[in-house]
């Protein structure tokens, strides 16, 4: 079919004669009809010979003859008036076509005097006595024969899509035409009213002209030219060729590249060496891309496209770029529990452990310090190539503060914090900002037994405390409390011996022994062996908050540890009693009377 636009419809091209054309194209009626009309206007002087009148009359009753109701046939445009246009198709008298039949899209007149058009004839005369035409009817006739010899033919036609209807799209091919919405694409296409105004190009699949049906297809010519593409690509394909596709679809997965007849998966882990959180990142639908073939199978016509295979890995010559020690700079990409995703460049990352991200602060999670898209500068602390990894450190670009710390506080020295927070085990001081010293249990008192931290301190309380040790390495600051005062066990081992004999007040009884009160925070032990008289004696019964006298047996300032004896000292007092009995004896009471007494 000969695709050329007519004169007034944008829809199906057909063949029209140009405008202005005249002369040769006028019909032979309408020159029969001029001859006679001015051989009956003539004077009786310049009347023709009859028989030369005759044969005009006999061609003007026959020209009448040829022109039937409902053909279409050539006229010449007599007069054109603003609301009218004259046309002269060779019957006994001219047709009257309203205006509107020859305006185009801008309201603008298509024709002038002398040119020839295609009109219908419907009637003959009317009642004023003027042939009855239609211009515009006469081209949707041509149409249809056309649209018939394109469906015969099973030629193209091209229209423009006028709307979306129930079931398709109604499409102006110069009449109006369906498109059904299973015959728009090979594939599915959601979306119809994207289409509106768009030019396609179709076939007619079903005419019928009495019903005024021209039902169309798209689908079908894609699938032919498809098939044709796909021929000559298959032919040519091989793995590792690089090809130029359109981006025909995208997923979660990926993008399906048209490749020409065939399509090929371009998976989203070979788009890009960088992290690709979705395909529509990097390409949108109807995108020229070029591509690699990866991976061709021939049998079930599968092919596996690669993209960031065509410029070189960035791993490859890594270990040069980023060599540990060095300082880099990269944005945040993701955030896990365990540390941070640094892309130092497109396609590849580095990790920030949480443990690497502070000297002194405990980083329960990395959002703590950092964000997605933040821009940070790091130390490289490791490479691995092979792994493709990258440790870095945040921490490292500045100084540890711990290091410093043992210049700053010498042991032995006094610092003043605030209690941070308590546990079975010890209080946690602030130092610092973000350093922490520990003050355990056993450095809160000399002389009592600390059960838990909140019975000496409480959060929010602030301190004095003694520095007693530095670990930077484990980063370790350990703090004493009762280091503040004089260490009594100290003090009480320097003034006492063993064999002193003094006096204590028993705080508490046990199956072994009772535990003795000797001086304000100091403790000693009566082992139940030092209870009797003598050996094998009669033990003596003790009373919890009584005082007894009792002598010093063993001194263990290691263990800070007191052994004590009320035997010992009854041993004393007997040997006391016999030396005054055998000396003869001064009268006065013994240590011994006040046993005797109780």
């Amino acid at each position: 079919m000969t695709n050329v636009d007519s004169a007034n419809d944008p829809g199906l091209r057909t063949q029209a004669a140009p405008a202005g054309q005249k002369g040769g194209g006028v019909p032979a009626q309408s020159q029969a009809t001029r001859s006679l009309t001015r051989a009956a206007g003539r004077s009786e002087e310049q009347q023709l010979d009859p028989q030369e009148y005759a044969r005009l009359l006999d061609l003007y009753d026959n020209s009448f003859r040829h022109i039937a109701e409902g053909e279409v046939v050539k006229g010449t445009v007599i007069k054109v008036t603003a609301s009218e246009v004259i046309v002269d198709v060779g019957y006994k008298s001219e047709g009257i076509i309203p205006i509107e039949e020859f305006l185009d899209e801008q309201r603008q007149i298509t024709v002038q005097p002398g040119d020839i058009v295609d009109v219908l004839l419907e009637r003959t005369e009317d009642r004023d006595g003027y042939v009855v035409l239609s211009r515009e009817k006469a081209e949707k006739m041509k149409i249809w024969d056309e649209v018939e010899k394109a469906y015969g033919e099973k030629k193209v036609v091209i229209g423009r899509v006028i709307e979306r209807i129930k079931g398709g799209l109604a499409v102006d091919i110069g009449v109006r035409a369906f498109l059904p919405g299973s015959q728009v694409d090979v594939r599915p296409v959601r979306n119809l009213d994207a289409l509106r105004g768009q030019e396609l190009r179709m076939r007619v699949i079903k005419v019928n002209k009495k019903r005024g049906n021209i039902v169309l297809s798209r689908k079908v010519l894609l699938e032919e030219e498809n098939a044709e593409k796909k021929k000559h690509t298959l032919n040519t394909l091989a793995e590792g060729k690089v090809l130029r596709g359109v981006v025909k679809n995208i997923t979660d997965y990926g993008a399906f590249i048209d490749l020409g007849g065939i399509d090929g998966l371009l998976h989203i882990t070979d788009m890009s060496w960088g992290r690709v959180g979705h395909p529509s990142e990097l390409f949108k639908v109807n995108d020229e891309i070029d591509v690699i073939v990866l991976k061709y199978d021939s049998a079930t016509e599968r092919v596996s496209l690669g993209h960031k295979q065509l410029i070189s890995d960035p791993w490859s010559d890594v270990t040069a770029r980023y060599a540990v020690g060095t300082r880099v700079g990269g944005k945040v990409v993701s955030l896990t529990d365990y540390g941070a995703f640094v892309e130092l460049e497109p396609g590849v990352e580095g990790l920030i452990h949480v443990s690497e991200m502070s000297w002194s602060k405990r980083v329960k999670h990395p959002s703590k310090i950092l964000n997605v898209g933040d821009t940070v500068e790091a130390m490289v602390l490791g490479v691995d190539p092979q792994a493709r990894r990258i440790s870095l450190g945040l921490k490292q670009i500045e100084a540890n503060p711990w290091h410093e710390l043992a210049d700053k506080y010498p042991i032995g020295s006094r610092i003043v914090g605030r209690v941070r927070n308590l546990t079975e085990f010890g209080a946690f001081v602030e130092v610092e900002e973000d350093i922490d010293g520990l003050i355990h249990v056993s450095d809160m008192s000399w002389s009592k037994r600390v059960k838990h931290p909140s019975d000496v301190l409480k959060k929010g309380d602030r301190v004095e405390a003694v520095v007693l040790n530095i670990d930077a390495e484990n980063q370790r600051l350990s703090l004493g409390l009762k280091q503040l005062a004089s260490d009594i066990w100290e003090d009480f081992f320097q003034r006492h011996r063993v064999n002193d004999i003094l006096e204590g007040k028993v705080v508490r009884m046990t199956n072994f022994g009772a535990f003795v009160e000797i001086e304000e925070g100091i403790e000693g032990l009566i082992h139940v062996s030092e209870f009797a008289d003598q050996p094998g004696g009669e033990k003596i019964e003790l009373t919890v908050d009584q005082a007894y006298p009792m002598k010093i047996i063993k001194l263990s300032p290691s263990e800070r540890k007191i052994g004590l004896s009320i035997r010992a000292l009854k041993e004393d007092r007997d040997r006391e009693d016999w030396q005054s009995y055998t000396d003869g004896g001064s009268g006065q009471a013994t240590l011994g009377d006040h046993f005797r007494n109780q």
